[in-house]
């Protein structure tokens, strides 16, 4: 699996369709729609831009997305590309291939429905030609973060989760990682934040905690206010992830971006996280907040991503239906054609 930031052919998404995700009025579903689409919309001045739209919403995504995105008809249960596509991969010879994880409603969640949505990967597979690479492991490409070299970051809570993988250990799981998306690496978080373990939440996807900007550099989320439960969960994670290597033998340059300094919504405690940014060809579509931190993160990001320009797109309308702006895209490398 290469690193986000290789070149890429294309990035995927979905459009948001009837369910928790537009909400029950249509002030909610206008307001999913709209920033799922400035994300669509965003990305295609960068790079090509393909929307996977339900039948019945193909009429909003054409009001909503620009004209320079392609569309693409299939039955959807919801809009979380990241998590329902597949994991893009290359192979030695530079053929594209296309891990299609086993999608289970992140763990059998009761307010989950996916028999939709468990098609996606394959579906996506074919509409990209890529090989498809078969597993009978139940994971999301939210779940896993890699550094290109053969580093991957995971959490306990998520691919040790008795009701995605119950049967499995963890040396079976780091095979498969190693089979499926060549890892020779494998750091194990036990868990993820908070929020991310209640309702509409992952169970601790490692996309909103920590991300690989480049080689031998981690990019962490920390809470720096006692009030909020994810003080002490940051500074457990960043501790783990300070004595720990990378596939070279490498001690990671930690950097660590401030969560903002908005706490709480009528949910609970967010788990609003600057990590959970997408990369695209001379870009990176990043999360803002409208808060006070926002300012400070996006110089972080520049620092991290030299010569890419930082687009920020309100992400709290994600993060209140369970992600981000990671969350809902997935990138296709470019690969050689045999």
């Amino acid at each position: 699996m290469p690193a986000e930031t290789e070149p890429q052919e294309r990035l995927w998404m979905a459009f948001p369709v009837e369910g928790y995700s537009l909400g029950d009025s249509a002030e909610d579903a206008h307001e999913a729609r709209s920033t799922w689409a400035a994300v669509a919309n965003a990305a295609a001045e960068f790079e090509p831009v393909t929307v996977v739209v339900d039948p019945r919403s193909t009429s909003f995504a054409k009001k909503y997305l620009s004209t320079d995105i392609d569309l693409v008809e299939a039955p959807l249960n919801d809009a979380w590309m990241r998590d329902i596509g597949p994991t893009f991969v290359v192979d030695d010879n530079g053929r594209l291939g296309g891990v299609d994880w086993i999608f289970n409603g992140w763990g059998q969640q009761d307010w989950a429905e996916w028999d939709k949505d468990a098609k996606i990967g394959s579906q996506v597979i074919d509409l990209a030609e890529a090989r498809p690479v078969a597993t009978s492991l139940v994971n999301e490409g939210g779940g896993i973060n890699v550094d290109g070299q053969g580093t991957v970051l995971v959490t306990e809570s998520v691919q040790l989760d008795p009701y995605r993988n119950p049967d499995l250990t963890r040396a079976d799981i780091e095979a498969e990682l190693h089979r499926t998306i060549g890892a020779s690496k494998v750091i194990w978080l036990p868990r993820g934040l908070t929020r991310d373990a209640m309702t509409y939440g992952t169970k601790g996807h490692v996309d909103i905690v920590a991300t690989i900007p480049s080689p031998g550099v981690l990019l962490v989320h920390s809470q720096q206010n006692p009030k909020h439960p994810d003080f002490s969960v940051t500074r457990d994670l960043t501790a783990l992830l300070a004595d720990s290597t990378d596939a070279n033998g490498n001690r990671w340059q930690i950097r660590e971006i401030p969560a903002p300094e908005t706490l709480f919504d009528a949910e609970g405690p967010v788990d609003y996280s600057y990590i959970n940014h997408v990369v695209v060809n001379s870009g990176v579509i990043a999360c803002a907040f409208n808060d006070p931190a926002d300012d400070a993160a996006k110089e972080i990001l520049a620092e991290s991503y030299p010569g890419r320009s930082i687009v920020t797109i309100d992400a709290r309308p994600l993060f209140a239906r369970g992600g981000g702006i990671h969350c809902i895209t997935q990138q296709q490398p470019v690969a050689r054609t045999p």
